[in-house]
């Protein structure tokens, strides 16, 4: 099917004239180091944004002696292991690499940190909307999501000294006529990831209203295409995701001292607080932390700026300034435009990245898509099915629990659902279920699907004409027995495709369990094509993610169809029926 689509859009393009070729995306890992040989300058407009050294009033002036921490007192979710909720999809500081590994300068740092302390390191993917909660609720021990601390976000959580410093960049298409961030203003289409420092600067500080979106791959597309007209990204994201010969610049940089990054953990967990902070200036001592800052994320520290506590020995760097000076790059502006079919052919045609994407979509993505939707359908198959008897029943004190119940899971967005059964129920049984969120995720799925198919079950048990059961009744059988032999057999085989719909939104449903939080190994079709997404900068991923839902939908559509079909037509006429069979030979 896909090599089939493959010729088919290839000889679209030639005949556009577009002398397409397979583009150089799947050659660019965005997940790996990029190497001090990358390294960029000092941005502009630092000296009017930057706030003076003394507004930093939360960086510890030393910290406790590595000798003197108690692994055991750090109140871990697991004894000897730090959970860490990480992101997939913000390389170089956060990703998933080729080898299906959470990696970037913070998991790293944090790592090496870890290891400094004797402990090991398990990241769990989750999304940043949930990441800060999580962590206060204590389903993470630590977040490693290249984390700005503001004001708003100490009071869920408590933070380390910083690590890195954040500036934001202004990226827009080549040719803007924007060229900084005084010419924004109301009106233009400014792009942001939802729940970051950027839309708070956006909204608050440039008193702007921007459109959000969920991740920044989506974003930079979005601004490509020119359907946003400028992105406020992380400085990291806008370096690693803008490349030589994108029709979009990076045209200015801001900065503040007062906010930095750093890790985020549980407010009231200050000895894990005291530990970290003690492995960040031990590894910044032994050039640690100069020699990861240098392979992943390589540009000049503002002025007045270092990592650690205030005690921490600046690091020491590579001449960055002079390096970018006298590395040859062609300026992103002078990039030959590109057509709207030769970006879209670059963003979805890259048959290099379905051939990479394939195997790990159909040895992780399909099996745990399948698991959660199938698990999900069984719990909300029988749960559903005593939702809608008890929503018929004449007793009250069965129909009205079960409406309730239907209308809030009917009514609540899929999402908040599964974060309050994974952030409510899940420290409640967390003995139970080792922590694992996937059993939640399961759960959560289930009984959003009972609220659905009870409705489903509920009416297509009501479609029964009345003649049905008071037939059955007059035959002998029990009000029960009516109802499970001949009342909703008949109910269940009418709401066939409508059931068979629930199941596809399912199926599409299961991708919301990344809230949670799982492990590489647990990410279900479209986590997998996101994260190679995020590694290459390509959609093509996620549309082989895509054709994955196809091949799983459009079967089980036409089977239903079938079997729907076949039920209403009964036995094809050419077979002969037993009993008439055997009447004919008894009047013979």
């Amino acid at each position: 099917m896909i090599v089939r689509i493959a010729v088919l859009a290839s000889a679209v393009l030639m005949v556009c004239g577009l002398g397409w070729a397979p583009p150089a995306a799947a050659d660019v890992d965005q997940c790996a180091p990029p190497g001090v040989e990358s390294a960029s300058a000092l941005p502009t407009n630092l000296a009017a944004a930057a706030t003076g050294p003394g507004a930093d009033k939360y960086t510890t002036a030393s910290v406790r002696p590595l000798d003197t921490i108690d692994v055991d007192a750090l109140g871990l979710i697991q004894p000897g292991v730090l959970t860490v909720g990480t992101l997939s999809d913000a390389p170089p500081s956060i990703c998933i690499n080729s080898a299906g590994q959470f990696t970037g300068f913070d998991n790293e740092l944090l790592r090496a940190i870890a290891s400094t302390l004797g402990l090991q390191v398990n990241f769990v993917g989750t999304e940043f909307s949930g990441l800060l909660a999580q962590v206060a609720a204590r389903r993470f021990d630590v977040g490693s999501s290249s984390i700005t601390t503001t004001e708003a976000r100490r009071r869920t959580v408590g933070f380390t000294n910083g690590y890195d410093f954040g500036y934001f960049s202004l990226v827009v298409p080549s040719g803007s006529p924007l060229t900084g961030f005084g010419d924004l203003a109301a009106g233009q289409r400014i792009g942001v990831v939802q729940g970051t420092v950027q839309e708070a600067y956006v909204v608050d500080t440039l008193g702007l209203q921007p459109v959000k979106f969920p991740d920044y791959n989506t974003v930079y597309a979005s601004l490509k295409t020119r359907q946003i007209d400028a992105w406020v990204a992380p400085s990291q994201q806008a370096e690693g995701t803008v490349q030589a010969g994108d029709p979009a610049q990076i045209i200015e940089n801001t900065f503040s001292l007062d906010n930095f990054i750093a890790y985020a953990v549980a407010p009231d967990n200050q000895p894990l607080i005291d530990a970290l902070n003690s492995g960040l200036d031990a590894v910044i001592a032994d050039g640690t932390w100069a020699r990861l800052y240098s392979d992943w994320v390589p540009r000049a520290l503002p002025p007045g700026w270092k990592p650690g506590s205030k005690a921490a020995p600046a690091p020491q760097l590579p001449d960055f300034n002079a390096i970018a000076a006298a590395r040859s790059q062609p300026s992103a502006g002078a990039a030959e435009p590109k057509s709207t079919l030769s970006q879209l052919a670059s963003a979805f045609l890259d048959w290099d990245l379905y051939k990479q994407a394939i195997p790990d979509l159909f040895k992780t993505g399909l099996p745990n898509t399948l698991i959660l939707t199938i698990s999900a359908a069984v719990i909300g198959l029988v749960l559903g099915m005593v939702l809608a008897v008890a929503n018929i029943s004449r007793a009250r004190w069965l129909r009205w629990p079960a409406r309730v119940y239907t209308d809030i899971f009917r009514g609540l967005p899929e999402v908040v659902i599964i974060l309050l059964i994974g952030l409510g129920i899940g420290p409640v049984v967390g003995g139970l279920t080792g922590n694992n969120p996937y059993p939640l995720g399961i759960a959560a799925l289930g009984l959003m699907a009972a609220a659905y198919v009870g409705e489903i079950f509920r009416s297509g048990i009501q479609s029964v004409e009345p003649g049905q059961l008071e037939a059955s009744r007059a035959l002998g059988f029990s009000y029960p027995a009516s109802m499970r032999l001949v009342v909703i057999p008949q109910g269940v085989r009418r709401v066939l495709p409508a059931l068979m719909n629930q199941f596809i939104a399912l199926l599409k449903a299961s991708s919301l369990v990344y809230f949670l939080g799982l492990v590489a190994n647990q990410r279900e079709l479209f986590q997998v094509g996101r994260d190679l997404n995020a590694q290459t900068g390509s959609l093509s991923p996620l549309v082989a993610a895509g054709l994955f839902y196809l091949a799983l939908t459009v079967p089980l559509t036409h089977l239903v169809n079938y079997i729907d079909a076949r039920l209403r037509r009964g036995r094809p006429p050419s077979q002969e029926d037993p009993l008439e069979l055997s009447t004919s030979q008894e009047m013979i």
